[in-house]
């Protein structure tokens, strides 16, 4: 039996989290236990839709689209922010590793972007 929230309890808390912090920046690596190791040479921010918390999951219900990327890099990681622009670090994830040139666009499709929390079983 695996431990952890009830369903009903995570789908509370992963949909508070995606309203705390709906801004999501790029990273090159680990963003750290503050969310600002790694970053992308790309800075800028997005705040993609999310449908409702289902099954403990909540994904991405639209593109989060990035154009004419900042840098030569490749994204591996994720972090989620309270802003725009300065704010409060929420969490971290990973992406699949994706190269990108300076002037690229990179995209994480919609549904591809999932956040989930351990239920107990």
């Amino acid at each position: 039996m695996a431990e952890g929230f009830s369903t009903a309890a995570a789908n509370a808390v992963l949909d508070a989290q995606v309203t705390a912090y709906p801004w999501f920046k790029l990273h090159v690596g680990a963003p750290g236990a503050n969310g600002t190791a790694n970053a992308a040479a790309e800075t800028t921010r997005k705040n993609p839709s999310f449908a409702a918390a289902s099954a403990a999951s909540k994904a991405s219900s639209a593109d989060a689209a990035w154009t004419n990327v900042a840098g030569t890099e490749d994204y591996t990681h994720w972090s989620q922010w309270s802003a725009s622009s300065g704010g409060t670090f929420g969490g971290s994830g990973t992406v699949t590793a994706n190269a990108v040139t300076t002037g690229d666009s990179f995209t994480i499709p919609a549904g591809s972007l999932v956040l989930t929390v351990p239920v107990a079983t």
